[in-house]
C-alpha cells in the first residue's frame, strides 16, 4: 500500500512537471515573435530593409497586426490626408462591405521613388521571362508598326463620334452639389499624388486636379460609356495599379475562386486574380465551362479588346508582379488568408485562401520564389453611391452537366426574348448582341449575368464584368456562345462597320491586339494561337451578319445607331420580327 501511495505521489509531480514546462513553452512562443519584430525593426533601421522577407514562416503572428492600427490613426491624423470614412464611401465593396478592408498601413514614402522602384521590378521580370518571347528586335518592329496602326484606328471616323449633350441626369455624379465628391467641400485638404492634366468633362470644374485617378475615373461615368475616348486618366489609372504602394489586402467574400481585394495609398482598390496557368496552356477538353480556371491574363486582354472594339465597358485592367510576402501576407489583417501561407518543397512561398474551387494546398499558388502575377481591375464606384443593378442574362447557360437551357432547345427563343422589357425597346437587345460579340472573340462562355447603373434606368451601357474564363481554348471556336446573334440576327451599325474594319489587313485585330497588350508590364499577354484565333472568330461572327442580311434583309438586321445619335430617353420600341 504504501509504494503505491508513493507511485501515486511520483506520478502526480510528475504530471505538475509537464504542466509548468508546457507553460513556460507556451509563454516562450507568445514572446518569440515580438522579439523577432524587435530584431528585425533594429535592423531594418540600421541598414534599410529589402529584398524578399521569407524568412517568416506560417507559424508568426503577422507582424502588421498588432501595430498597425496605431500607425494607421497616425498617419489618418497626419495634415494632407482626407478623412478616412468620407473616403470609403467612394469604394466599391462588391456587395460584401465587411469582407473589404481600407488602409492601415499610411507609411510616409516618397511615392515617386517607390514607383520607379516598382516599375524596375517589373521591368526586371518581364525581360527575366523567356516565355514566348520572339527576339527583342523584332519585338520593337512589331510595336513600332502596330503603334501606327492602333493610332490609325482611334482616328479613324468611326471612332470619332460624338456623343449627344450630356445633362445633369446622364452623368452618373453630379458633384458640384454632392458634398461627399469634393474634399474641400468637406473641409478635407489637396489629395496627395500626381495626376495628368485635367481634361473637360461632363463633370466641370469639380474634376480638378487635385483627385486621385481612381475618383477622376469613376467621375467620367455617364450613360453612355464607362470612359471616354482619349481620355488621359485611363492611362494614368493604369499606371497606378501597377505602382501604388499596396497597404491593405483581404479575400473577396463570394464567387468560385479566389480573388483578393487590393486598397492602395491613395485610397484606391482594385481586384487582384493570381495567375493559375501559363500562356501555353489550355482548358483540359473534360472540364465544365462552370469549373474552368480564372485567368488573370484573360482579364487583362478582355479590357484591350473591349476597348479596340469601342465598346468601353470593361473597366481599366492591369498585369502586375507581386511579391507575396511584403505586399500580401505581410499587410493582411485576414487570418483566414493569411493561415494558408505555407513554404512549398521547392522552398516557393505559396498560399491559396478560401473559395468554392480550388483552394486547397493541391491548387495552392505559389510564386517563384515569391513573385506571382496577377491582374489588378479597378474597382467601380460604391454601391452606396452609385448602385447597379443585376440582371440574369436571357441566354444564360444551365450550369448544369446534364440539363440544357431553354434557348439551347428553341429555336424561336429570341422571338420571346424581344417581347420581353427591357429588351423590347430601346437598345439593351443591341447590347446584348455586342456582348455576344465580345465573348464569342475571347471564347467566353460564362456570361450568366450582367449589371447597369441604376440611375440610367434601362437606357443605357452593359457593363462588361468578370472575363477572366476568356481565352481558353485557341484550337477550338465555341459556336453557341454566338446563338443569341443567330437566333436574332440583330446588330448595331457601328458595331458591324466596326467589326469589318477589323477584319481589313491594314486594321487587323490580331496586330492591333498585340500592339495595344505590349503596353502591359506582363507582356505578352496572349501567345500567337491566341491572337489568330480572334482573326478566325472576327470572320464567323461576319458571316453569322451575312447570313441573316440574306435570310431577313440587310436594313432589318442592321440598326442604324450612328445617324443624328438620338438621345436614349426617345428611342422607338423595337420593331417586332
Amino acid at each position: 500500500m504504501k509504494i503505491i501511495m508513493i507511485l501515486f505521489r511520483k506520478f502526480r509531480v510528475l504530471i505538475l512537471m509537464v504542466f509548468l514546462v508546457a507553460c513556460t513553452m507556451h509563454i516562450m512562443i507568445d514572446l518569440l515573435p515580438k522579439l523577432e519584430k524587435r530584431a528585425a525593426g533594429s535592423s531594418s533601421s540600421a541598414g534599410g530593409g529589402g529584398g524578399c522577407s521569407c524568412a517568416h514562416t506560417p507559424g508568426e503572428e503577422p507582424r502588421s497586426w498588432a501595430k498597425q492600427r496605431p500607425r494607421a490613426a497616425a498617419a489618418a491624423a497626419e495634415p494632407g490626408w482626407p478623412n478616412k470614412h468620407s473616403l470609403r464611401l467612394l469604394q466599391d465593396f462588391s456587395n460584401e462591405p465587411n469582407s473589404n478592408l481600407t488602409s492601415h498601413s499610411l507609411e510616409k514614402v516618397t511615392e515617386r521613388a517607390e514607383s520607379e522602384k516598382r516599375v524596375r521590378q517589373l521591368q526586371l521580370g518581364s525581360e527575366e521571362r523567356g516565355l514566348m518571347r520572339d527576339t527583342a528586335s523584332g519585338q520593337k518592329q512589331r510595336a513600332v508598326q502596330g503603334s501606327s496602326r492602333l493610332k490609325a484606328l482611334y482616328e479613324h471616323p468611326l471612332y470619332k463620334p460624338d456623343l449627344p449633350h450630356l445633362s445633369e441626369d446622364d452623368s452618373l455624379f453630379n458633384l458640384n452639389s454632392d458634398v461627399r465628391f469634393y474634399p474641400k467641400a468637406a473641409g478635407q485638404q489637396e489629395w496627395q499624388g500626381n495626376v495628368e492634366e485635367e481634361e473637360d468633362s461632363p463633370a466641370g470644374e469639380a474634376t480638378g486636379e487635385s483627385y486621385p485617378n481612381w475618383l477622376r475615373f469613376h467621375i467620367g461615368i455617364n450613360r453612355y460609356e464607362l470612359y471616354s475616348r482619349h481620355n488621359p486618366v485611363i492611362g494614368a489609372l493604369l499606371k497606378d495599379l501597377v505602382s501604388q504602394k499596396i497597404t491593405s489586402v483581404a479575400m473577396k467574400s463570394g464567387g468560385t475562386q479566389l480573388k483578393l481585394i487590393m486598397s492602395f495609398q491613395n485610397y484606391g482598390q482594385a481586384l487582384f486574380k493570381p495567375m493559375k496557368q501559363t500562356r501555353e496552356q489550355e482548358t483540359p477538353p473534360d472540364f465544365f465551362y462552370f469549373s474552368d480556371f480564372e485567368r488573370h491574363n484573360a482579364e487583362i486582354a478582355a479590357f484591350h479588346l473591349d476597348r479596340i472594339l469601342d465598346f468601353r465597358r470593361v473597366p481599366p485592367v492591369a498585369g502586375r508582379l507581386v511579391n507575396m510576402t511584403q505586399e500580401i501576407r505581410d499587410v493582411t489583417r485576414d487570418k483566414k488568408l493569411w493561415r494558408t501561407f505555407f513554404v512549398s518543397p521547392a522552398n516557393n512561398i505559396c498560399f491559396y485562401g478560401e473559395c468554392s474551387y480550388y483552394c486547397s494546398t493541391e491548387h495552392a499558388l505559389c510564386g517563384k520564389p515569391d513573385q506571382i502575377e496577377g491582374s489588378l481591375a479597378a474597382f467601380l464606384p460604391d454601391l452606396a453611391l452609385a448602385k447597379r443593378k443585376t440582371w440574369r442574362n436571357p441566354w444564360r447557360r444551365s450550369y448544369h452537366k446534364r440539363k440544357k437551357a431553354e434557348w439551347e432547345v428553341d429555336q424561336d427563343y429570341c422571338d420571346e426574348v424581344k417581347q420581353t422589357p427591357p429588351y423590347d425597346r430601346g437598345t439593351r437587345l443591341l447590347d446584348i448582341m455586342d456582348m455576344t460579340i465580345f465573348d464569342f472573340l475571347m471564347g467566353n462562355m460564362d456570361r450568366h449575368h450582367y449589371e447597369t447603373f441604376e440611375k440610367f434606368g434601362n437606357e443605357t451601357f452593359i457593363i462588361h464584368l468578370d472575363n477572366g474564363r476568356g481565352f481558353g481554348k485557341h484550337s477550338h471556336d465555341e459556336m453557341s456562345i454566338l446563338v443569341p446573334l443567330t437566333q436574332c440576327c440583330r446588330v448595331k451599325r457601328s458595331t458591324y462597320l466596326r467589326l469589318q474594319l477589323l477584319a481589313k489587313e491594314d486594321f487587323k485585330l490580331s496586330s492591333l491586339m498585340e500592339e495595344s497588350l505590349l503596353q502591359d508590364q506582363l507582356a505578352p499577354i496572349l501567345i500567337r494561337p491566341h491572337l489568330e484565333a480572334m482573326d478566325r472568330r472576327l470572320r464567323l461572327v461576319l458571316k453569322v451578319l451575312a447570313d441573316c442580311a440574306e435570310k431577313e434583309g440587310f436594313l432589318s438586321v442592321v440598326e442604324n445607331d450612328l445617324e443624328g445619335q438620338p438621345s436614349s430617353h426617345h428611342h422607338q420600341a423595337h420593331r417586332g420580327r
